[in-house]
């Protein structure tokens, strides 16, 4: 198997799609014209976990996902197909929502401190009494025991032989010899003394934010953070992924959120051993969102980041910067008519979003780093208040302007956050200026928490808030980009691409993931919206007369959501359509955060705001769907066109399950919806057959062009490798060269259409040229042959608005 993929194929394994399923998919794959298949974590999970992020048991694979032997059926099947395996691992946190299925935390609640799994959690025992706090009642302890809501199972079980804890259908272990022998022998025994003689104490659920003691993945309080600097947790937690690798059952790993680990670099250089020792090595990735400009550290053993940079990348160059002003114009204009949170600059939204979560669900992490100080910093201590100390640390946090730092090389960042944090809160200059040189020492464990602290700041602030409140166009606002920046030239496209072909040429690249906001579908008919933006206005309008929510900003927010996931113009809608809306509306409502919220929804705001979803599939459908057919053949194009972008890219590009054809879900769960494989290798096999033929598909609603223009890419990155080894760009001259933008791959030439309302407008190509180096090649989509050093682009892109060439004679 090759060291590293050509390309990947991305499957959610859960219940419903096991391994076993996914054995039966893999022949599809290969006709796709797929390198690797790249599994979602299958490690036991948290019952009905969809995701698998919520790992239980590091030690065995989930029986729900297909257990060991699916595993090995899987792999057999993978290898009979050609393909190698990429698997997703999840070293930061485990998952302790229902503590029996878990035995590590199930023993550190049991035992405490002296259980031998209590170094594996990052508890902070000192703060909690030697308890760890765990929040899942429904109101407070008092209450909760007033009520008679607790009570005690004196029945011995194997995990459990002093019995156990019960809170309505949450479980918790008896420690031994919590209960007396008199009280055993008696059977009167209250529930409320046995809990306070436990090693963990049971809250209120909203004593998460600020009383919490142990580390989270982000604000999940079901997540707990797991410390695998330590040697022997480290082992613990990947014999079963190094067994993968040693047998031959994986060739690499993707590693989630290696952000929240202590030391990300000393990590990734302790999996690298770990796997060199097995004899076979790996091909590595990490889920890394690199900001705007940020580069990856080059000294970590990775080949490269999981793509959301890429991302950003093919949707921007495709975007009209001349819309900008015009939708900038509408948001004001909405914020000003509806007197909702007043138009802010992306950089002092997001301080503000980050402040608020900061002061919110992160307090909690902030207070424990306030603690961190005094082993580190006494005299910083005795020279400022806790709630000084406190609110200069929540400054640096929002502040800061990346995911996080790796000290001792992230100096400049935490620089950079002090003088922004002194220039907006002058009053804290004195506390952030005694506070950086401790913040900027690794040798202080307080310096390395802060590191660990500035991701979920950064993450629940910008992705999981402001995304959802910068509402001007919803294609900007996606994972790994910056809603400021609202277009890419062509140039700094080429740049970029460059860039990654002579740094990260294994990278992997990517449209769509499991944690995108919107499916790559959904942003191409909405990148549309740039090149119409009067248009929009007046449509937009039209959609509010008939249903508004009142908060001007979230129904644009919510009208884009609909147009752009709008299955097609001309076909009925599908039935779980509506469910659909619903779901994302209550979900992008309560993570803005504005209106109403997760913890205090608003009744009668969430009400209007479903009874728009219910218009938008009922009286306003017609206007709705007229709307969509309007706009939809340009979202066809440049949905051709950034797929193109990204197959015959630098990188190694994935192809998100089922995007191979129109993907137009919404935010999670909603991406993570059942994939028919049977209708689409069906689709595959008539494309083929047709294609033989000279039948080509139609570039419509039904998606058999993707399916053609993905299985073509796929195949000849594949089969032609050496016809991708470069980056070199293309020329194309006049009239509409402003349209087009191509690149040679080292014999593989792509390119692909961009603005296409402004090309339809200018009446087509006209006599757009395409120079090139002097040869007889021939596109893959059509199997047309061009021969000489110029092409007329309306020739070219006749039929697709994208097209790839090879030379004939080794295609």
């Amino acid at each position: 198997m090759a060291a590293h993929p050509l390309s990947t194929y991305r499957l959610q394994i859960r219940k419903g799609f096991d391994l076993d399923a996914a054995a039966a998919v893999t022949g599809y794959l290969r006709d796709l014209g797929v390198s690797w298949a790249y599994l979602s974590p299958i490690l036991t999970a948290t019952p009905g976990s969809d995701h698998g992020y919520d790992v239980v048991d590091v030690t065995r694979i989930d029986p729900d996902r297909g257990g060991a032997e699916g595993l090995d059926r899987f792999a057999a099947a993978a290898r009979a197909d050609g393909l190698g395996i990429l698997i997703d691992i999840v070293p930061n946190h485990m998952g302790v929502a229902e503590p029996r299925e878990n035995p590590w935390w199930w023993d550190v609640l049991r035992q405490g401190r002296a259980s031998a799994r209590a170094d594996a959690f990052d508890i902070d025992w000192e703060f909690g009494g030697g308890r760890v706090r765990v929040p899942v009642l429904g109101s407070s302890l008092d209450e909760v025991t007033a009520a008679g809501e607790l009570s005690v199972d004196l029945e011995p079980a194997p995990d459990a032989p002093d019995g156990v804890l019960r809170y309505f259908d949450h479980v918790f272990p008896l420690a031994p010899g919590s209960v007396t022998d008199v009280e055993r022998a008696s059977g009167d025994v209250d529930a409320r003394t046995v809990h306070d003689r436990q090693h963990y104490e049971l809250r209120f659920w909203k004593d998460e934010a600020a009383e919490l003691n142990y580390r989270r993945f982000f604000a999940v309080t079901t997540l707990a953070g797991v410390r695998v600097e330590i040697p022997e947790v480290f082992a613990d937690a990947h014999a079963e992924i190094l067994r993968w690798i040693s047998e031959g059952l994986a060739d690499g790993l993707r590693v989630d959120h290696p952000d929240g680990l202590l030391d990300p670099g000393g990590y990734l250089e302790q999996l690298g051993a770990a796997l060199r020792a097995t004899g076979r090595g790996s091909y590595v990735l990490i889920e890394k969102i690199l900001e705007h400009g940020e580069l990856l550290p080059s000294w970590w053993e990775t080949d490269g980041t999981t793509g959301y940079d890429a991302l950003a990348e093919f949707g921007r160059v495709l975007v009209d910067p001349d819309g900008e002003a015009p939708l900038d114009a509408l948001d004001v204009r909405l914020r000003t008519e509806t007197g909702t949170l007043p138009a802010q600059e992306w950089h002092d939204l997001i301080h503000d979003t980050k402040r608020m979560i900061a002061e919110t669900i992160q307090i909690a992490e902030i207070r424990r780093l306030v603690r961190g100080l005094s082993p580190a910093a006494p005299d910083v201590v005795e020279d400022f208040t806790d709630e000084v100390l406190h609110d200069a640390l929540a400054e640096l946090l929002v502040c800061f302007p990346v995911y996080r730092s790796y000290l001792p090389a992230g100096r400049d960042e935490l620089d950079r956050a002090a003088v922004e944090a002194s220039d907006r809160r002058p009053e804290l200059f004195d506390a952030i200026a005694a506070l950086v040189p401790v913040l900027a020492d690794p040798a202080h464990e307080v310096a390395r928490r802060f590191q660990q602290t500035t991701g979920p700041v950064m993450a629940k602030g910008v992705e999981d808030t402001a995304f959802y409140r910068y509402n001007r166009l919803g294609a900007l606002t996606e994972v790994g980009g910056d809603p400021s920046e609202f277009a890419l030239p062509v140039a700094g496209f080429h740049a970029a691409q460059a860039s990654r072909q002579a740094s990260w040429p294994r990278a992997m690249t990517a449209l769509s993931t499991h944690d995108t906001k919107r499916g790559e579908d959904v942003r191409a008919r909405l990148t549309v919206l740039a090149e119409v933006p009067d248009r929009w206005e007046a449509a937009l309008e039209e959609f509010r007369g008939i249903a508004s929510t009142g908060h001007g900003p979230f129904d644009t927010l919510l009208w884009q959501a609909i147009v752009g996931a709008w299955p097609t113009a001309s076909a009925p809608l599908p039935e779980d359509f509506a469910d659909r809306l619903h779901a994302y509306a209550e979900k992008a409502a309560r993570e803005a955060a504005d209106a109403t919220g997760w913890w205090e929804p608003n009744d009668a705001f969430e009400k209007r705001m479903h009874a728009l979803v219910d218009s938008a599939t009922g009286d306003a459908a017609a206007s709705v769907a007229a709307f969509v057919a309007e706009i939809e053949p340009f979202g066809w194009t440049n949905s051709l066109s950034q797929k193109l972008l990204q197959l015959a890219g630098p990188g190694v590009p994935d192809v998100y399950q089922g995007s191979e054809s129109w993907e137009q879900s919404l935010v999670d769960p909603d991406n993570r919806r059942p994939v028919d494989f049977v209708a689409r290798a069906a689709t595959l096999t008539a494309i083929d057959a047709g294609f033989a033929r000279g039948d080509l598909p139609a570039v419509d609603a039904t998606g058999d062009a993707k399916v053609l223009v993905t299985s073509r890419a796929l195949r000849t990155r594949r089969d032609r490798p050496e016809l991708f080894s470069g980056y070199v760009p293309v020329t194309v001259v006049g009239e509409g060269a402003a349209h087009a933008i191509a690149f040679d791959r080292g014999g593989a030439l792509a390119i692909a259409t961009r603005l296409p309302v402004g090309l339809d407008a200018r009446g087509g190509w006209g006599d757009t040229v395409l120079l090139r180096r002097p040869g007889t090649s021939v596109d893959v989509f059509t199997g047309r042959r061009y021969e000489g050093s110029e092409i007329l682009v309306a020739e070219l892109l006749s039929t697709y608005p994208v097209a790839l060439l090879v030379s004939e004679e080794e295609s």
